[in-house]
């Protein structure tokens, strides 16, 4: 009994953890502009990667395997990532502009 306790405050502790590397990760905007200019784009020629991916997805997705959604969540995180973190900041600066009035 004691062990399950035990087992279950140590899953929650780990659950903490990631949250906090999250939480410093998407403090971290310059490593996301990087992620976003190298990765999110890579391969540049003969145009971005995410650029084709997101054709074909406004396209109607026709023909896509599991393999291109894969490649399409790869290259678009460090997007998703940028523009959540971007949201975040912004959010916070609203709500301390509101708060000091």
């Amino acid at each position: 009994m004691l062990r399950e306790i035990v087992d279950e405050l140590n899953k929650f502790v780990a659950y903490i953890n990631i949250f906090m590397m999250i939480e410093q990760l998407l403090k971290n905007k310059g490593l996301l502009v990087m992620a976003s200019l190298t990765l999110g784009l890579a391969p540049f020629y003969p145009e971005p990667h995410i650029v084709g991916k997101l054709k074909w997805l406004m396209g109607g997705a026709v023909g896509m395997q599991p393999m291109d959604w894969f490649d399409l969540l790869l290259h678009g995180s460090p997007w998703l990532l940028l523009l959540l973190s971007l949201g975040i900041t912004l959010g916070e600066k609203m709500n301390t502009k509101s708060v000091k009035k």
